[in-house]
């Protein structure tokens, strides 16, 4: 017996294009989330690169306005760091010259600011007394939020958090 789960095919491109353009409005998207969407209404493989074409001329796709919006709304919301995002945006299949692109646009300021908060509060919740483990636990902190080595220790360094 075969259990696969049936493919929902959506027969009618123009309604496979009014779903997708509803999905890209809604929020940004990449163009691999787009194609995995579209893959996913049952469109065979020229049926999504046409309709992906269509989105991107009529502005609904947009891949450097997605890895901006992206970029920063991590970087703001969740305060991920940069290697974080550029980790996030090359798992959407973004180019890295839109990667790039996209990082660029976040305030270095900004940026060493929200590194000193991030690390300022998590050595508030860090009971540990002995100061190298304490250390050691905010450089773990700061790189699993996607923040690059040097900078971690440049906050550190300058803060009163050890």
């Amino acid at each position: 017996m075969d259990f696969e789960k049936p493919v929902n095919k959506l027969l009618d491109k123009k309604a496979a294009l009014a779903k997708a353009e509803h999905y890209c409005a809604y929020q940004e998207r990449s163009q691999q989330e787009v194609r995995n969407k579209l893959y996913d209404y049952g469109l065979r493989s020229d049926e999504v690169e046409g309709l992906i074409s269509e989105l991107i001329q009529n502005n609904f796709l947009n891949e450097e306005r997605f890895a901006r919006t992206y970029a920063l709304g991590k970087f703001r919301m969740k305060q991920w760091g940069r290697i974080k995002i550029k980790m996030g945006l090359k798992a959407k299949k973004v180019s890295d010259k839109l990667i790039v692109k996209a990082l660029k646009e976040l305030d270095d300021e900004d940026y060493m600011n929200t590194l000193s908060a991030v690390l300022t509060k998590k050595a508030a919740q860090i009971h540990e007394t002995d100061p190298f483990k304490r250390k050691n636990k905010l450089i773990q902190y700061g790189l699993m939020k996607g923040y690059e080595n040097d900078l971690i220790f440049d906050v550190l360094k300058s803060s009163e958090l050890l």
